[in-house]
């Protein structure tokens, strides 16, 4: 794969991505998983030797994890634990699992709303954004069928129902960026705590998540058809936001040509990862294919450009959130403000993820 292969050219001498040896953090694990899937796809060794040599920069003897503190409560650093998965299936080491316990073990002290709900992270106080569920709730579903813990996928599916409960505008379908239990936060409704826009990356984080966590789901677990329902509807609501012109998804979904509003690689990515893997496992009805497929195209016809170097993703919203310091307010012009970039890895994975699952689709 072309985008793979451009992501590894980046590295040193000694193999390893200057930005994937840095730390344990949520987008660099996206990366690496993405590129496992390439590796699973292709039949080439090559790219889990690539990934083990990272994670093994992180992961101790002991199951200890360098750069990682469970204290901190942060759903955003489960995200890479899912790549321990492969590993210690393929080379039974202990250390994979060991450290996978000790991210479930995070996740099993993490703080929670009144109704169970995870806390995005510990200095967010009862706030539920949709970005955690993608970092965490396919990991704990994996976890779950491997190590075989039933209790888990309850859990599993409670946090992606309650998060959509809490999120969804009954109008759109489509699913606001946060919810804040305390009605404290500026950037909350005062009178339901949904935040007040819809941010494709935020909807692609949950689409991506609850696609993923279905993937590890028993076929007889009593909300499978469920979490199967609301992810059509889900869809159903993207497909009406989708750009008839180019397939693609604005920054701000159902804003349109708005103004500054654009059409953005990574949350359109993520839909399309979604949707075609939806189709391909059955849990998405054979219609939604040509939203795969247009929103396929629009990326390589509209964003996605090749040259000596490799591939090269544009368009890309280098990062949004809610609340912290400088407060960001949620707001439609704050989504619109935050810097526009080319070629990271949080354009880059999705890409790579959405190029594999368009792939194995036409293969079906």
């Amino acid at each position: 794969m072309k985008t793979a292969k451009t992501i590894m050219r980046n590295s040193n001498e000694q193999g390893f991505h200057p930005e994937l040896e840095q730390r344990w953090m949520y987008v660099n694990g996206m990366t690496l998983k993405a590129l496992l899937h390439v590796g699973e796809q292709t039949g080439d060794d090559s790219y889990e030797t690539y990934v083990r040599k990272h994670m093994n920069l992180f992961v101790q003897e002991d199951g200890s994890i360098r750069t990682y503190t469970l204290e901190d409560y942060n759903l955003d650093q489960i995200n890479q634990g899912k790549v321990l998965f492969s590993l210690w299936k393929n080379t039974s080491e202990q250390k994979y699992a060991k450290a996978a316990a000790n991210l479930i073990l995070q996740l099993k002290g993490h703080p929670r709303t009144s109704e169970g709900g995870f806390w995005h992270k510990k200095i967010y106080p009862y706030q539920m954004w949709l970005d955690g569920l993608y970092m965490a709730i396919p990991f704990i579903a994996e976890y779950a069928k491997i190590f075989d813990v039933p209790a888990l996928f309850d859990e599993a599916a409670r946090q992606l129902l309650l998060v959509e409960k809490n999120t969804r505008d009954a109008h759109t379908g489509l699913l606001y960026h946060g919810w804040d239990e305390s009605r404290e936060q500026r950037w909350c409704d005062a009178l339901t705590g949904k935040s007040r826009n819809f941010w494709s990356r935020g909807m692609g984080w949950y689409s991506m998540a609850i696609v993923d966590t279905l993937e590890h789901f028993p076929i007889d677990h009593p909300q499978r058809g469920t979490l199967m329902g609301i992810f059509e509807r889900l869809i159903g609501a993207l497909e009406k936001v989708q750009d008839p012109n180019t397939g693609l998804w604005y920054q701000v979904l159902d804003r349109g040509k708005d103004g500054l509003n654009y059409l953005e690689a990574s949350g359109s990515s993520m839909f399309v990862y979604s949707v075609s893997k939806g189709v391909r496992l059955k849990y998405l009805s054979k219609s939604f294919i040509s939203v795969a497929q247009k929103g396929y195209q629009g990326l390589i016809s509209e964003l996605v450009e090749e040259d000596d170097l490799g591939v090269h993703v544009n368009s890309i919203c280098h990062g949004a959130g809610l609340g912290g310091s400088p407060y960001r307010s949620g707001s439609y012009e704050y989504y619109l403000q935050e810097a526009v970039v080319s070629d990271i890895f949080m354009g880059m994975a999705p890409f790579l993820l959405a190029s594999v699952e368009m792939e194995r689709l036409q293969m079906e």
